[in-house]
């Protein structure tokens, strides 16, 4: 196994815990059994990339590991594994993986034995436009774990129960004294007998294989408040993996995009659009039905209008999340200069250039005429 944690996670030595937690997630999607089937390497590195997130993600293993490396002294007599993990691989490795916990022993928490919180999930959610505007209630699928229901979340086979450990006396943790050049040293680590829960399961359930938990697809509905807009994050509080052995659930966090519009951008709380007009609307004026998303509204084009001018329609963008009201939306005028020409809208043109005295180019001679005129 590679001893170096933070190049099996690709961070720097100064990561911080957040920063750790993002890298592990990466590299535990990225060679998961699941998506590396009969891929006996990928498997490999994936326990490798657990066990260096369990050091890296404590403190005091951070600490110790800093300074003494994978393979420096014990830290809790757990043999030839200074941070007492145990070995013992199979399901838990895959609740380390993406519901946290320690395997099958419940955690370690820094000296608190018991059952802990599952950890928080993440998931996106893509909605429509409108969704966006108005608020809506979307189902998301997140896999995820759940309390194990022929144990009730205990672990333990029904009718049998857990009982204390003898090596820590339920403390789920072993302290050791030792001699350095500093002096006298007292360290703690998670015992290596029940791996920090403070209790041993003699007769685990078949079920969860003493998880007190499982894992599954859940679908929940997502309320979708009015005004989000794409990188909002909805934060559902206790819909995160569930904890081992009858530990608390974590939090589930939503994160949003909206699909682009067919007519509207958005800017903040106010929709843009642009409205193409013919030179004849916009010299005379004109009204015209408009679609906001809303419904049809009058929109009044003035006389004289030229291509930049913007009108306002307010209250018809985007509710304030935070706050009450609405945007406006903006319409920007582009007033379009005729290109198809027929002979009697041109003349029609030439007549308006002759009453109002503008000088305009002559007429285009035809192809025969342009021949003619070559050898002349």
């Amino acid at each position: 196994m590679a001893t170096d944690y933070y190049e099996l996670l690709e961070i720097e030595r100064d990561a911080d815990t957040d920063e750790i937690k993002r890298a592990y997630r990466v590299a535990a999607r990225r060679y998961h059994p699941d998506a590396n089937p009969d891929d006996d390497a990928a498997e490999a590195r994936f326990k490798e990339v657990a066990t260096a997130y369990e050091v890296l993600s404590d403190p005091d293993k951070r600490r110790h590991y800093d300074r003494f490396g994978a393979d420096g002294p014990t830290a809790g007599g757990g043999g030839g594994d200074p941070f007492g993990f145990g070995g013992s691989g199979g399901i838990g490795d895959i609740f380390d993986a993406f519901f946290g916990g320690a395997g099958g022993g419940g955690g370690f928490s820094g000296g608190r034995a018991g059952p802990q919180s599952g950890p928080d999930l993440e998931v996106a959610v893509e909605i429509d436009f409108e969704s966006a505007v108005f608020g809506s209630a979307e189902e998301v699928t997140v896999r995820t774990a759940v309390a194990c229901e022929t144990c009730e979340a205990t672990g333990a086979t029904p009718g049998t129960h857990a009982e204390r450990c003898g090596q820590c006396g339920g403390a789920g943790q072993v302290r050791q004294v030792r001699q350095s050049i500093l002096g006298q040293m007292v360290t703690a680590a998670p015992c290596p007998v029940c791996r920090g829960a403070g209790e041993l399961i003699a007769d685990p359930c078949t079920t969860c294989k003493g998880e007190g938990r499982e894992v599954t697809d859940k679908t929940y509905t997502v309320d979708i408040p009015a005004g989000v807009d794409t990188g909002a994050t909805l934060r559902l509080s206790g819909f995160g993996a569930a904890g081992p052995r009858g530990g608390g659930r974590g939090d589930l966090y939503v994160q949003v995009r909206v699909r682009p519009h067919d007519r509207f951008t958005r800017e903040g709380a106010d929709l843009h659009f642009e409205l193409h007009l013919p030179v004849t609307q916009a010299a005379l004026g004109v009204v015209l039905p408009f679609e906001t998303l809303d419904g049809s509204e009058e929109l009044v084009i003035p006389r004289g209008t030229q291509t930049g001018r913007v009108f306002r329609l307010r209250g018809r963008g985007v509710p304030h999340v935070r706050g009450r009201g609405r945007g406006d939306v903006l319409v920007r005028a582009v007033v379009d200069t005729p290109t198809d020409l027929t002979p009697e809208i041109e003349e029609s043109l030439r007549s308006i250039a002759a009453l109002r005295g503008d000088d305009v180019a002559p007429p285009e001679k035809g192809f025969l005429s342009r021949i003619k005129s070559a050898f002349t």
